[in-house]
């Protein structure tokens, strides 16, 4: 069944919710105007990325909250899918979280990120259970950000039945990092891998702009079963588009032949 896809890559400013909203709508409407049943937002579009608990506590809201009511009608109005990277508070704890919306406005499900990234232990507690969701668009894998560096993780979501994986990313980097070959061509890469071996098909939204002293790579990517890039971004805000499939002749002959999950021999992996 073929599926439309899109990365809209936002450039939030910490702690500005409602301007971030907004700029979210005027980006999913050209999306959904272009085609999209599904529509992925960045980590951390509702509420920029921050880099201390307290910046965090300051922007953070319940997962059935105000934000999340403000997502759902989003989705409804469009009629569309819609995924988006939020910080949720549940008691004491914070999550970096991804939520995602169903046409009609219903929330499917909230995924906590489960690998926290260096001072991100210091702000979120990390989430504890995988998340596949059936939906009408195919049953997607969630993922955040460093999720995506683990290839036994998205291994395990296409293993349970993951037909997409869904990925909100913040990858950034510094004039250091990008000097050790961290740039937007390997954060594409990893979307690209992830596809190529597991089969299905990747859809990577990251953040654009800059904070704390980093910049955001950017570069969102639709990969398909193949490998192959079907729609991509440079570093800059904007909306990419892609059809996705999962069950035409190519991506049929293509697995017949890259075997790869049935040619795996755990017993020598330990």
């Amino acid at each position: 069944m073929p599926v439309t896809v899109a990365c809209a890559q936002v450039a939030p400013v910490l702690g500005a919710v409602a301007s971030n909203l907004a700029a979210m709508t005027t980006a999913a409407h050209s999306a959904a105007a272009s085609g999209a049943e599904l529509i992925v937002f960045p980590e951390c579009a509702v509420t920029g990325y921050p880099f201390s608990r307290a910046d965090a506590a300051e922007v953070a809201a319940p997962a059935d909250g105000p934000v999340a009511a403000s997502l759902a009608a989003l989705a409804a109005a469009l009629g569309v899918h819609l995924a988006a990277g939020v910080i949720e508070s549940a008691g004491d704890d914070l999550y970096d979280a991804l939520s995602l919306f169903g046409p009609d406005g219903a929330r499917l499900a909230t995924y906590r990120k489960a690998h926290l990234f260096s001072t991100e232990r210091t702000v979120y507690a990390p989430g504890s259970a995988p998340v596949v969701v059936d939906t009408a668009v195919g049953r997607l894998g969630l993922t955040v950000c460093y999720d995506l560096i683990f290839p036994e993780y998205v291994r395990a979501l296409v293993d349970a039945g993951a037909t997409m994986i869904v990925n909100a990313t913040n990858w950034i980097t510094d004039p250091w990092q990008t000097g050790m070959g961290w740039d937007g061509s390997m954060v594409r890469s990893l979307a690209r891998t992830r596809a190529l071996e597991n089969g299905v098909p990747v859809v990577m939204s990251c953040l654009a702009g800059s904070g704390g002293g980093f910049t955001s790579i950017g570069h969102s990517t639709v990969a398909a079963p193949t490998g192959r890039v079907l729609a991509a971004l440079d570093a800059s805000e904007g909306v990419a588009v892609a059809e996705v499939t999962t069950d035409d002749a190519d991506t049929r002959r293509w697995s017949e032949i890259a075997t790869y999950r049935a040619d795996r021999r755990p017993e020598l992996y330990g």
